[in-house]
């Protein structure tokens, strides 16, 4: 697969696992973390992905982000098998395709807004006047114009997710993965970060898979996949079983 491969096949889902186990350890120290999961993710959907610690939630998200590769089954992102992708195939994917926000921003403390934005489209060789362009429509998109030349010291924590935010999808990925991203911020930051993320959804059509422990933050997502002991327990949309 190279850059782009993935670009030319438009079918859904967009993701699907099937049969997706992980072992960390062997013999009597084993631990199941994922027992056989089976969902789908169509394009332009919104995924909740909940569950009590241990259930797993956060390994099928490192392994949705090809940040972890699992013990047994199928993983396909627009109909590729990703099992069959090399480690420089995965992280091109990652690269191109693929948005990440984490609990904690992740930001370099010493650069500016602006600068954090643009460092994944420095990886990508993107032209200097190309990528300040595009992270400065990304800042703008969450509603941080005016703040590009701030440090994250500088910067509220609900700023700081922003600029976050900004930095996964200057790139225009197909899906953004979201780690708990509400997790360091209080309750009226929070809903600020959701309604962002359902803007983006809604508007920019950016599929997005969210692990949260937070009922109040989940119903937000279009979909709730809640996950036990390395299963998935319930499959939901709008209060209705999918």
């Amino acid at each position: 697969m190279n850059e782009r491969d993935c670009s030319q096949t438009h079918s859904r889902p967009i993701i699907e696992l099937t049969g997706i186990t992980k072992t960390y350890g062997m013999g009597q120290a084993a631990v199941h973390a994922l027992r056989g999961i089976d969902f789908r993710i169509e394009q332009g959907d919104f995924v909740a992905v909940m569950g009590p610690s241990g259930s797993g939630k956060s390994t099928c998200l490192n392994i949705l982000g090809c940040l972890d590769s699992p013990t047994s089954g199928s993983y396909r992102f627009r109909e590729v098998e990703i099992s069959g992708l090399t480690r420089d195939q995965r992280a091109l994917l990652r690269r191109y395709y693929l948005g990440f926000v984490f609990q904690g921003y992740n930001l370099l403390n010493r650069t500016s807004a602006l600068e954090n934005v643009e460092l994944p489209m420095i990886y990508r060789g993107v032209p200097v006047g190309e990528r300040r362009a595009h992270a400065l429509e990304a800042l703008k998109r969450v509603a941080l114009s005016g703040w590009e030349s701030h440090t994250p010291s500088e910067l509220s924590g609900g700023q700081q997710q922003r600029v976050a935010i900004a930095r996964a999808i200057a790139t225009e990925p197909t899906v953004l993965f979201a780690d708990e991203p509400t997790g360091n911020l209080d309750t009226a930051c929070s809903r600020e970060i959701m309604e962002l993320l359902t803007s983006l959804n809604r508007d920019q059509g950016i599929t997005i898979v969210m692990v949260t422990h937070e009922p109040d933050m989940a119903v937000y997502a279009k979909r709730t996949v809640h996950f036990v002991d390395g299963l998935v327990e319930s499959d939901k949309e709008n209060g209705k079983a999918a």
